[in-house]
Formats: structure tokens, C-alpha cells, sequence
């Protein structure tokens, strides 16, 4: 990465917006950190899937549990952390592409993870101020990060939701506090269905996070894929530390969950692959890299 942080290459594509950033109303507490009953709620005994995805993007925000969990799929797949570096490199791109091609301002990002550079709305309100976002995240973590770091442009809004991925009514509901359904949403799910255990559960989440959502919005996916063996080894390793599993998925299961919607080329592809800016950074593997990203838009 040339010595930049993760994300800035997305970042440096984006105009800069003339507005000094402020500190976002969160419309939903940030959770408390301890149960009514003063038991922690963050277990730093069990490796999570957000922290050590922070580990190896080279975050500090994990515990040596997670720490562990990372270096353990390391020493199987050493490319876990340029696999990382690109997912997170897709997520700006992808952004970028639906504010400038596709017109949304607003977005869903299911599954967010601990926060970091280049994060949705970082590249969503350098595009457009007055974008909105909800970040979505079930580890009490990411909400406390988030609470203390998250910053958005005066014109839009960016807030958090506590909650799982496999209850997505209550997540539209509550979106719609910040996020008006009856227009354009982008719903973003980066890495978050192959922790859905059943293929079958994971396309009916995202069927009904799109169902009632309006013509022109647009659906955004990142996950890996089971095309390589050292990655299909180090992620069966991975669900072994105590983590919630990484289900990876062959091509066709992933291009799958964008039934019903019009992809947008150059479809479901490798990671680096999609849409890559003219000028930055191609991760030296290509093609090979086990992880697929694809963005398509809502029709009917």
C-alpha cells in the first residue's frame, strides 16, 4: 500500500468536500459496556470476526484472542491480509461508483465492523455531503468505537444500529429513522452472509432487505469465495478458533444472491478486478484473489 493507511487510495479519488466534519447525532444509544447486572458484554475470551478483521488490516482496536485467531489463518493463507486490504479498497470503489453512476445518497451497511479509514460514509459524503448512512454491527464494540469517532458532513447524517444481521425487519425499521425507504437505498452486506451459517437463510435476508425497497436501489456485495484451498483450509481453521464460521461460497452460489437485480459490470468478479481506478493500486494476485465483489441495481 505504499505506506498510506488502509482506504486512502479510495479516499484520494474522492473531491474533498469544503465542509469541516462534525460529530454525528447518533439516534440510537451507543450500548453500555456491561449488562444490568455489571457482567462485561464484550467477551475478549471468544474471537470476533470484526476485531480480527481489524487485526489484519493492521487496527489495534482486537484482543490476543482475536490476535491469535488472525495469525492462525496467516500461517495457512499468508495473503489474508492483502485479501483484507482489497475487500476493504472494493468497499470505496463501490461506494464511489453508486454515488457518481447510480445518484444514491442513501446507504445500509449491514455487518460494518470496527470502524477505519475509508469507511461508507467517509467516501459517500466526500462525494455528496448530504448522503445518509446507517451502519448496522451486532458487537457492542463497534458501537462504542463508533460512538466516539464517527464524524459526517453537517448536511447528511451517519448512525449506527445494534443489531443482527438475521433480523432485517427490525433493521429496516429502524433504518428508517435516519434512511427515507421510499426512495433509493443502497443496501451494502461486505463479508457479512458467509456468516450466515444456511445458503437458503442468507438469500431470504437479502430478499427481504431489498423486497420493499423502491426502484433504483442498488445492492453492493463482498464474500469469499471457495475457489482456492489454502483459503478454504485457513477459514475452516478459522470457524475452529471459536469465531463465528466463514462459509465461503462458490461463484454461482455468490452471483445467486443478486437474483431478481441487474448487475452492473463487469458483474461478480475478484475484488481487485472491479471497476480498479486507472491509477491505483491492483493487488499483484488479480484474478486469484478468493474474495468476489459485485454491485447491481433494482429495476422493478
Amino acid at each position: 500500500m505504499r505506506g498510506r493507511a488502509v482506504g486512502e487510495c479510495d479516499l484520494a479519488h474522492a473531491p474533498q468536500s469544503g465542509a469541516a466534519p462534525h460529530v454525528a447525532s447518533v439516534r440510537w444509544p451507543v450500548p453500555a459496556l456491561t449488562d444490568q447486572d455489571g457482567a462485561p458484554l464484550i467477551d475478549s475470551t471468544v474471537p470476533h470476526s470484526a476485531r480480527i478483521f481489524d487485526f489484519w488490516l493492521g487496527g489495534k482496536d482486537h484482543f490476543d484472542v482475536d490476535r491469535s485467531a488472525g495469525e492462525r489463518v496467516l500461517a495457512t493463507f499468508p495473503a489474508m491480509t492483502e485479501l483484507a486490504r482489497c475487500s476493504r479498497q472494493f468497499v470505496g470503489r463501490a461506494v464511489r461508483y453508486l454515488v457518481e453512476e447510480e445518484g444514491v445518497r442513501q446507504f445500509l451497511d449491514v455487518g460494518t465492523g470496527l470502524p477505519t479509514a475509508g469507511n461508507t460514509h467517509e467516501v459517500a459524503q466526500q462525494l455528496a455531503p448530504d448522503s445518509r448512512i446507517v451502519y448496522v454491527d451486532n458487537d457492542p464494540l463497534v458501537l462504542a468505537h463508533a460512538g466516539e469517532v464517527l464524524t459526517c458532513s453537517p448536511e447528511g447524517a451517519a448512525d449506527y444500529l445494534h443489531a443482527d444481521a438475521h433480523d432485517p425487519d427490525r433493521i429496516l425499521a429502524e433504518a428508517s429513522r435516519t434512511l427515507d425507504l421510499d426512495k433509493p437505498v443502497a443496501v451494502m452486506l461486505m463479508g457479512v452472509l458467509a456468516h450466515i451459517d444456511r445458503y437458503d437463510v442468507a438469500r431470504a435476508i437479502v430478499h427481504r432487505l431489498m423486497q420493499d425497497l423502491p426502484v433504483g436501489s442498488c445492492l453492493a456485495i463482498r464474500d469469499g469465495t471457495d475457489t482456492d484451498e489454502a483459503y478454504k483450509t485457513a477459514m475452516r481453521e478459522y470457524g475452529e478458533s471459536g469465531a463465528v464460521p466463514y462459509r465461503l461460497r462458490s461463484p454461482e452460489e455468490i452471483t445467486r444472491f443478486f437474483s431478481g437485480l441487474e448487475l452492473v459490470d463487469p458483474g461478480v468478479v475478484p475484488c481487485p478486478l472491479w471497476r480498479p481506478y486507472p491509477d491505483g493500486p491492483v493487488a499483484a494476485s488479480g484474478a486469484a484473489v478468493p474474495v468476489l465483489g459485485g454491485v447491481a441495481r433494482k429495476l422493478r
